[in-house]
C-alpha cells in the first residue's frame, strides 16, 4: 500500500463562478461610469482614479467568502484574513437568522468564525468534514453550546440531497 500525501482541502465548489461575478459587476459597473463620465465630457484625472477606486471596492464587497476544509478544520478566507477553526475541539456554535443567516463557531482554542450555512448545503463535502469533526467534539466533551443547530442543519442537508436525487432519478 502506498502512502498518498496529505489529503488536499475539500471547498467551495460555486465560489468561483460567485467570484467571477462579483469581479463581473464591478468591470461593469466601472466601464459605465468612465463612458458615462466620458460622454459628458467630464472624465479627468481623478475622476478617473476615483471610478477605478470605486469599482475596486465594490469588487471586494461583492466577492464572497472562500470556504475550504479539511480533516479536523474548517477555514474561512476574505479579502482581509483567514479564519481557521479546528473542528474536533467545538466548543459553541451558534445560528443567528434574519436577513443573512450566518453560523458563529468558536473552539477551545479561542479561535471564532462566522459562516453562511447556505454554503454547507450546497457542498456536502464540506459539511460531511464538518460533521465528522463535531462528531469527536461531542465524544471529547468540548462541545457544549449548539449540537441542536447542527443536527437542525444536517436534517436540512439531507433533505434537499434527497431531493436533488429524487429529480435526478425523475421519480419527483
Amino acid at each position: 500500500m502506498r502512502w498518498s500525501g496529505p489529503v488536499d482541502p475539500a471547498g467551495d465548489r460555486h465560489w468561483r463562478g460567485s467570484a467571477w461575478l462579483a469581479v463581473s459587476c464591478a468591470v461593469l459597473f466601472g466601464a459605465l461610469a468612465f463612458l458615462v463620465d466620458w460622454d459628458a465630457g467630464t472624465l479627468t484625472a481623478p475622476r478617473a482614479l476615483l471610478w477605478g477606486t470605486l469599482s475596486a471596492a465594490l469588487c471586494t464587497v461583492l466577492l464572497p467568502h472562500r470556504v475550504s476544509a479539511g480533516p479536523g478544520w474548517i477555514a474561512v478566507r476574505t479579502p482581509w484574513r483567514r479564519r481557521i477553526v479546528h473542528t474536533d475541539a467545538l466548543a459553541a456554535v451558534r445560528q443567528y437568522d434574519g436577513v443573512s443567516s450566518h453560523l458563529v463557531l468558536r473552539d477551545v482554542h479561542g479561535h471564532r468564525m462566522e459562516l453562511d450555512p447556505r454554503v454547507l448545503v450546497s457542498n456536502p463535502l464540506l459539511w460531511h468534514l464538518l460533521d465528522t469533526g463535531v462528531r469527536r467534539s461531542l465524544e471529547r466533551g468540548t462541545l457544549r453550546h449548539g449540537a441542536d443547530v447542527l443536527e437542525r442543519l444536517g436534517r436540512r442537508i439531507d433533505d434537499e440531497a434527497m431531493r436533488a436525487v429524487l429529480r435526478a432519478s425523475g421519480l419527483s
